[in-house]
């Protein structure tokens, strides 16, 4: 599923037009993307908690050339689902 056909599940199952399910994903995902900016994490019940990682610089290797490169220190999202989640699927 992609962001179009999520839309067009969220506008037919929640009743609202197209545009409107579309500010409402966009000012969702906003509302995880700002939260998560500032280290935040985003739990919602049922479903999973977004929160922010931190990857360590680390040396790594030019595949290509085989010269050692530096990689340096990043935070990275990462997704932990909830039990509803987990059952649904099982």
């Amino acid at each position: 599923m992609n962001k179009t056909e999520l839309i067009e599940h969220i506008a037919k199952n929640a009743d609202i037009s197209k545009a409107a399910a579309t500010r409402a994903l966009d000012a969702a995902i906003g509302a995880v993307t700002t939260t998560l900016k500032k280290g935040g994490t985003v739990s919602l019940v049922g479903f999973g908690t977004f929160a922010v990682g931190k990857r360590a610089a680390r040396t790594g290797r030019n595949p290509r050339t085989g010269e050692e490169i530096n990689i340096k220190a990043a935070r990275i999202p990462k997704f932990r689902p909830g039990k509803g989640l987990k059952d649904a699927l099982n």
